[in-house]
């Protein structure tokens, strides 16, 4: 009797998890080509009549091609898109034997907080926190207390195990720690400064006492890395009028480019934060350099190279970038492209993820899972919308979350999400304007709808764009059939 034919083994991976540990990784066996099918029409530069004649020196770029929305109708929302292609098949499908050690000494006792920050705070003036040219309107910083905690007395001659008559367990000096921890607890808090308001300072305490005892959440510096990576948006902020010296792009070549590489994002299961330092890597190469048309695709593909390699555990090889092209640029192309954009950027990748502010304001919101789907959704009109590119990557992801929790109704913007968020409710109307403006709009970046139209994402496009196209008017929008091409 022949051998059975062995189980397929099925890869479970939730791309609404963040943490989500299935990744793509350096296989060459991945059927990358999927993406590139034939062309269905060339991209049109911002000089056609030159261009023109000279079309038939450039080589053909078909992958880029295949997922631009010329010539498309637009997309049906709730219906999925009859599409031939197969998923890609991960490297983590066949296990390597390589196995992380998760055991933790059993004698670690409980952190003890230093002890309680305390923050001052500076008056904001005028309006629009996150616009590039608008002073900052809130710093925050906090300094460690100059009293520190009393720890368990301790014999430090001898140590605890070697006592002979001390029973003493570890799981009873961590019990007499936290107790310790939370008779003080009253004392500190009662000194610390009414930030954003009493209730502000009281959420913003009880939401950081919950992480003390997690030594990963690091609480005692949260305000100072969140203060530290406000003060970085400026340094990483591109160009919002760059388009202005390219020769043979528009903002329409590049919302196509984007969207394509949504799409590559997706099929290697990277993490949120690489898209977006993708295309931050990919905007402030194109404010300091002309790039032709012909050249946009490879800085695009490089820049997802490069943001992979920076943010993933094992990223995707490069010929998988290659091959994802259609073979439409060399190994050796690729590479001499990541030296010029490394070196145009100053090796500068220190970019503050958007990612990291909307959890930040989730925690205010007890990371519902709702809301946070959504304001992932809207976080990502950002980078398709050019018009986004003049605010900062926490004023955009506080608008998302607002936006998100007024599409579900979970209640105001109180005073300890403003504290979380950076930004009071006022602030966050522009931006949620654009957004709203958006949503009420034809669809046009199609791989974009389609990512968040399918279920392990809520269907959270498709929610969206029905809220926004029943309220638009509340918003002053009232030509919601011109598409974004058509405004912009």
């Amino acid at each position: 009797m022949p051998p059975g034919r062995p189980a397929r083994q099925r890869l479970v991976s939730n791309e609404n998890d963040e943490n989500s540990s299935t990744h793509m990784t350096r296989a060459k066996a991945l059927n990358v080509e999927e993406l590139a099918v034939p062309a269905k029409g060339a991209l049109q530069p911002k000089k056609s009549a030159v261009n023109a004649n000279n079309a038939g020196l450039q080589r053909k770029r078909t992958a880029l091609g295949d997922v631009s929305n010329v010539g498309k109708s637009d997309v049906v929302e709730g219906k999925k898109a009859a599409s031939g292609r197969v998923g890609l098949v991960s490297k983590a499908a066949y296990p390597t034997g390589i196995q992380k050690n998760t055991s933790r000494p059993a004698s670690r006792a409980a952190p003890i907080p230093k002890g309680t920050n305390t923050a001052t705070e500076s008056k904001r003036t005028g309006s629009g926190a996150g616009y590039l040219a608008a002073v900052p309107k809130r710093r925050v910083s906090s300094s460690t207390s100059a009293a520190k905690r009393e720890e368990p007395a301790l014999d430090e001659a001898e140590p605890v195990h070697k006592k002979p008559h001390t029973r003493t367990s570890d799981k009873q000096i961590r019990s007499d720690a936290r107790a310790e921890d939370n008779a003080k607890a009253p004392a500190v808090r009662a000194d610390a400064p009414k930030l954003g308001g009493a209730d502000a300072a009281a959420g913003y305490l009880k939401q950081e006492d919950e992480d003390l005892n997690d030594p990963l959440m690091v609480a005692e510096y949260a305000t100072e890395i969140f203060e530290y990576l406000r003060n970085l948006e400026v340094s990483t902020i591109p160009n919002p009028q760059y388009m202005s010296h390219q020769d043979d792009l528009e903002w329409k070549t590049r919302g196509i480019l984007v969207d394509w590489l949504i799409e590559v994002h997706t099929r290697f299961h990277l993490l949120p934060e690489t898209l977006f330092l993708a295309v931050n890597i990919l905007d402030r190469y194109l404010s300091e350099k002309v790039v032709q048309l012909d050249k946009l695709q490879l800085i695009g593909i490089t820049a997802m190279f490069i943001a992979s390699k920076y943010e993933e555990v094992l990223s995707p090889d490069v010929e998988n970038f290659k091959r994802i092209t259609d073979n439409g640029f060399s190994e050796a192309e690729i590479l001499s492209a990541e030296r010029s954009v490394l070196g145009t950027l100053n090796y500068s990748l220190s970019y503050p993820n958007p990612m990291n502010f909307l959890r930040r304001v989730s925690k205010a919101d007890n990371y519902d899972i709702q809301s946070r789907t959504i304001g992932k959704y809207l976080v990502e009109i950002s980078l398709l919308d050019h018009r986004f590119m003049v605010y900062r990557p926490s004023h955009a992801a506080a608008a998302a979350m607002y936006l998100a929790r007024l599409m579900l109704d979970r209640g105001a913007w109180d005073k300890t999400l403003a504290y979380y968020a950076g930004y009071t409710e006022d602030e966050v109307e522009p931006v949620v304007e654009l957004m709203v403006d958006y949503l009420a709009r034809p669809v046009v970046h199609e791989a974009f709808f389609k990512k968040y139209a399918a279920k392990k994402f809520l269907k959270a496009s498709i929610l969206a764009r029905q809220w926004a196209k029943r309220n638009a008017a509340l918003f002053g929008i009232l030509d919601t059939d011109l598409s974004l091409d058509q405004i912009s």
